[in-house]
C-alpha cells in the first residue's frame, strides 16, 4: 500500500511512546531503526510478531538495529502489552494515525470478507542517515526478525 521505497527519505515524526515520553525519528540519527507497524496489541498475529522481535532482539541489537513498534493503541494498552510479554523495545501510541499516515500504512483492508480501515502490517528499515534501506510489506510474524536481518544483509 505504501509508495515509500528503498532510497526515499523516511518521513520525520514526533510521537508519544508507552511511557508518555516523546520520541522523534531524529533521535535515531547514527543508528539503524526497524520501525514496524502493526494493527493491535494482544491480538494473535500481533503478539506472535512482537514476541518474535523480542526473542530476536539480541540478534538485531548485535547488527545495530533499534526496534520501535507503532499501532493506534493507547499508551496504557502498550504498557500492558510490553509488561505482559516482556518486550524490550518501545511502542508508539498513534491513535490519530499521524505516523501511520506519514508512512502510508493506514487504509482499507479486507478481513473475513469485510472492508475496513486498518494498519497494513509493514516494517521500514531506516539507516543511520534517515534513509529507507528496506520496506517489508509481506511481514511473516513468526519469522519477522529473520526478515529484517535478511533485508539488511
Amino acid at each position: 500500500m505504501t509508495t515509500l521505497k528503498k532510497g526515499d527519505q523516511a518521513p520525520d515524526f514526533t510521537a508519544v511512546i508507552e511511557t508518555g515520553e516523546t520520541i522523534s525519528l531524529s533521535d535515531f540519527k547514527g543508528k539503524k531503526l526497524a520501525l514496524y507497524f502493526y494493527p493491535k496489541d494482544n491480538t494473535p498475529t500481533c503478539t506472535v510478531e512482537a514476541c518474535n522481535l523480542r526473542d530476536g532482539h539480541a540478534a538485531l541489537k548485535a547488527k545495530g538495529i533499534e526496534v520501535i513498534g507503532v499501532s493506534p493503541d493507547s499508551e496504557k494498552k502498550h504498557t500492558n502489552f510490553i509488561n505482559k510479554f516482556e518486550l524490550p523495545f518501545h511502542l508508539i501510541a498513534d491513535p490519530e494515525k499521524v505516523v501511520a499516515n506519514a508512512y502510508q500504512v493506514w487504509g482499507p483492508k479486507k478481513f473475513m470478507g469485510k472492508v475496513s480501515d486498518s494498519i497494513h502490517r509493514t516494517t521500514f528499515i531506516i539507516d543511520e542517515k534517515g534513509t529507507i534501506e528496506a520496506v517489508i510489506e509481506k511481514v511473516k510474524s513468526k519469522i519477522h526478525t529473520d526478515q529484517i536481518l535478511e533485508a539488511i544483509a
